[in-house]
């Protein structure tokens, strides 16, 4: 930082500076710390997904149980991230990262020394309460300890990180593999994402601190200061004027999103988040499925399949993300649904056909155009859409969406795969990019470059605070 000492009066000042002032080098590596959640989220969908097949035969497993195991996770993510929005709005992003993430480490192990389908799913259930709870403080966080200018990059590197966490899945598995040790297959993958999570716990201990942002909104003045000084490694210098003193009720409802300002952004937050993880999670719970099908039976090509497909996602994770500032939050998700739309209806209607090698091209695009647009633009356009006081809340109410498409996928797609190949299943999914491109065409609003802090959108929420909070 070039100006070692700041000067603040009031608790806007801190929202000014950090909206408006580069990320440090403490910041960027707290950024990619917050990011330990999407890690381990990522990494369980593929870990359990690649010994689907194994899993399916050691608890006999019907498609209609699978898909109940598939989909118990989502059913606790979403319970975990509409409470866990709400809390980490009034407690902070902080105390919530540390809870969440041992309660990641509990469940890992439990589902891995599982001596039966029930207690699988139940800390199956327990672990998607944890990814659902540290999502969306994950994104809040990123979203305010950057600056307005970079927010929507830097929020966006989740979409990469997810695909880095899914490729790493698969690369952590071969050597179990050819080493012949592949009996408890799917037992090894989920238990290490329990190491993943007791390594995220000491780099969250040992390095982060609360949100700048909400630490300001919420904190003392001297306290948030001290933040600020932490974070940026500045001095910070308080010389608060008195202001005028009102009572202050932390209790916002989730009414709140759908009130006249905010209805709009909440139904385009929405939609996306259920329709990309119905195209997702129909896809890629079950890519090392698709692999065996594609390239031939055999737990190694489902294994290098997985990896292979999700170079895909990273490159267009990566992308997007640098794109985001110039492009926009809505553009991208267009042209993203639009990439997934042809992808999907050319495999459902030609991949009878075609060559191994172009359906693989194909399934590699959706993935691309996936990563590219609706997978990574849904759960920052949750989350930059509101302010400090309502962005737990409403990255919270994304994510609660996000599982509802993610629990529909899940749990069909085993189903009708089983009952109607994979072509068919496809075009069955294709409903899903469809509908998302649709409304984020008709629906104009986008975050990018906003800054949502600002006076007139705390007036709102102060003037409205009592009607919405009934």
């Amino acid at each position: 930082m070039e100006n070692k000492r700041l000067v603040i009066h009031s608790k806007q000042d801190i929202i000014d500076f950090v909206s408006t002032n580069p990320i440090s080098q403490k910041g960027m590596l707290i950024v990619f710390v917050a990011l330990g959640g999407i890690v381990l989220d990522a990494y369980d969908l593929t870990s359990i997904g690649i010994g689907v097949n194994q899993l399916t035969e050691d608890f006999n497993l019907s498609p209609a149980q699978l898909g109940s195991l598939t989909s118990v996770m989502a059913v606790g993510a979403l319970l975990g991230a509409l409470f866990g929005g709400m809390v980490t709005d009034k407690l902070g992003r902080n105390k919530m990262f540390l809870v969440d993430i041992l309660l990641l480490v509990v469940a890992a192990f439990g589902a891995a020394l599982a001596p039966n389908l029930e207690v699988l799913v139940f800390f199956r259930f327990l672990l998607g309460v944890g990814i659902g709870l540290d999502v969306p403080i994950a994104l809040s966080f990123i979203a305010e300890i950057t600056n307005t200018k970079r927010r929507g990059q830097l929020v966006n590197l989740w979409s990469p990180v997810w695909y880095i966490a899914t490729a790493f899945a698969g690369l952590l598995l071969l050597p179990i593999f050819f080493l012949g040790i592949d009996e408890n297959l799917w037992r090894y993958a989920v238990g290490f994402g329990g190491v993943l999570a007791l390594i995220v716990l000491f780099l969250r201990f040992k390095f982060m601190d609360e949100s700048p942002i909400w630490a300001a909104k919420h904190l003392p003045l001297k306290e948030a200061a001290k933040i600020v000084e932490r974070t940026y490694n500045i001095e910070v210098v308080v010389q608060e004027l008195k202001e005028k003193v009102t009572k202050k009720d932390d209790k916002v409802a989730l009414s709140t999103l759908f009130s006249k300002k905010y209805r709009m952004r909440t139904l385009s937050a929405s939609i996306l988040a259920a329709t990309e993880s119905m195209e997702y999670f129909a896809v890629m719970f079950y890519l090392p499925t698709i692999s065996m099908l594609i390239f031939g039976k055999g737990t190694i090509y489902g294994i290098i399949g997985t990896v292979v497909f999700n170079c895909c996602g990273i490159l267009g994770g990566l992308f997007q993300s640098y794109l985001t500032g110039k492009v926009g939050i809505r553009k991208l998700a267009i042209i993203g649904y639009s990439i997934v739309c042809v992808a999907l209806l050319t495999v459902g209607l030609l991949g009878k056909s075609l060559p191994a090698i172009f359906v693989a091209i194909l399934i590699g695009s959706f993935i691309f155009g996936h990563a590219f647009g609706p997978g990574a633009q849904c759960m920052t356009m949750a989350t930059l859409s509101y302010p400090t006081e309502l962005r737990g809340l409403g990255s919270g109410w994304g994510q609660a969406m996000l599982r509802v498409g993610s629990i529909i996928g899940a749990f069909v797609f085993p189903m009708v795969l089983a009952l109607a190949g994979l072509e068919k299943t496809l075009l069955v999914v294709l409903i899903a990019p469809v509908i998302g491109l649709i409304a984020v065409s008709l629906i104009k609003w986008d975050p990018t470059n906003k800054n949502l802090d600002s006076d007139t959108e705390t007036e709102f929420l102060s003037k409205n605070h009592s009607k919405l909070s009934v």
